[in-house]
């Protein structure tokens, strides 16, 4: 394995360890307020655009962390969906709230 190799694969683990503990509260919480519809629907997009060109590339540690990126902003993006009803739906502060 030569440098440039090896930096790529320690650099895919760092890039995808530092993206873990958003995903970890994201699917913990179901709190993805203090994110943007459009700023996640465009990473989609810029991560399916960006797919044609990694994907053109020798398999190497770039497939691997572009596939991480890929399911990483799905996951967020099907989250967001799914649970903004459940962020915006106003919850009873007063006496009418049951324990």
């Amino acid at each position: 394995m030569d440098l440039a190799v090896l930096a790529g694969v320690l650099s895919t683990g760092l890039f995808a360890m530092s993206y873990l503990p958003m995903l970890v509260k994201a699917a913990r919480t179901k709190d993805l307020s203090s994110y943007s519809l459009g700023n996640i629907a465009i990473t989609n997009v810029g991560n399916a655009v960006h797919s044609v060109y990694v994907f053109s590339l020798p398999m190497g540690p770039i497939w691997f962390l572009h596939t991480f990126y890929l399911v990483a902003s799905a996951l967020m993006l099907v989250w967001f969906l799914r649970y903004r009803a459940a962020w915006k739906a106003p919850r009873p502060t007063g006496p009418e709230r049951m324990p």
